[in-house]
């Protein structure tokens, strides 16, 4: 095993950021999570609560936070899905401003090097596809999704300001749509939308005539890319996307979700919203190359676990 590392993970207790620290606690570090549970909750951490090399700190990032005995820092704390970064668009760009400085601050005085959850909606409504890092991307500045489309991008910039200006050790991921257990119910996302709605029995909204299209990557793919671009040498810092290149529509998932759940939901259709993209794709050339990493998990294996997980949920519930 490597050396024992002080981690400490924003947004410790969402979706993302819960997988993360249970990976990072089996690999034998010490995990310091740091959430403020506006979207996170404690029902996803709750079997490292009394792991003693786990520490929960209920703490916001748009406030400053001090300690010094920090090695690594994966800053993935924001709403990340469009009915949360709208709820309080003016918190979500804190978060991706304010926040970040804080934690960029927090990792200069540590020395500690830093990792930028980004994503790709820094590449908006794409005219290339598929997305390469070097798009510079289409990108609405006065949209409904601007607070998170330009907040993230801000924390792009923020992050290679600090390594110019301070040669600041970090990395920066752009995270393509994921998806698997942990997930919230009632964020909106498209694959938590369509599994609750089947399992449910409920009408599966599809916006726009189902054309449009994303690419899915199961959780664990992504967690092994996080980690993997952490342990990069340090010259190298990206942007690099973390995204399973496999692309579908919106109409194709919905028809894996009604055979998986074997569900007698109707489909229904409804308006677009502003700025969604059309097409999502990513190019991970530069994953493959430098991280030697590729996404791996099935689709509809991946889609089955994230049904049994809800349906769990909504048995406990």
């Amino acid at each position: 095993m490597k050396s024992k590392k002080n981690i400490l993970i924003t947004g410790g207790a969402g979706f993302i950021g819960s997988h993360l620290c249970r990976a990072l606690i089996n690999l034998g570090h010490n995990i310091i999570c740091l959430d403020n549970l506006f979207t996170g909750s404690k029902d996803n951490i709750f079997n490292l609560i009394d792991n003693p090399n786990f520490e929960f700190v209920n703490h916001d990032i748009t406030e400053p936070y001090f300690r010094d005995d920090i090695d690594e820092i994966y800053n993935l704390a924001c709403p990340a899905s469009p009915i949360h970064y709208q709820f309080n668009p003016i918190k979500t760009i804190k978060t991706c401003t304010i926040g970040v400085i804080n934690m960029l601050g927090l990792a200069k005085k540590n020395n500690a090097k830093i990792l930028q959850a980004s994503t790709s909606e820094v590449y908006g409504d794409p005219e290339i596809h598929p997305q390469p890092e070097d798009y510079k991307g289409n990108v609405n500045p006065i949209g409904l999704r601007s607070c998170y489309d330009e907040g993230k991008r801000c924390s792009e910039t923020l992050f290679m300001d600090y390594h110019r200006e301070h040669k600041l050790n970090i990395k920066i991921v752009r995270i393509f749509n994921t998806y698997g257990p942990n997930m919230a119910a009632n964020d909106g996302r498209v694959v938590s939308n369509f599994i609750n709605q089947a399992i449910n029995n409920k009408d599966l909204t599809v916006y726009g005539d189902g054309s449009q299209t994303r690419s899915f990557q199961y959780i664990d793919d992504l967690i092994d890319g996080m980690i993997k671009m952490m342990e990069t040498e340090k010259g190298f810092i990206g942007p690099v996307n973390l995204g399973n290149p496999n692309e579908i529509s919106m109409n194709e998932l919905v028809s894996k979700v009604l055979k998986l759940t074997q569900s007698n939901s109707r489909v229904i259709f409804m308006d677009l919203p502003e700025d969604d993209p059309k097409r999502r794709k990513p190019d991970i050339s530069l994953g493959i190359k430098k991280l030697n990493w590729i996404p791996g998990y099935d689709l509809d294996k991946g889609l089955e676990d994230t049904i049994k997980y809800f349906k769990l949920i909504n048995l406990c519930e």
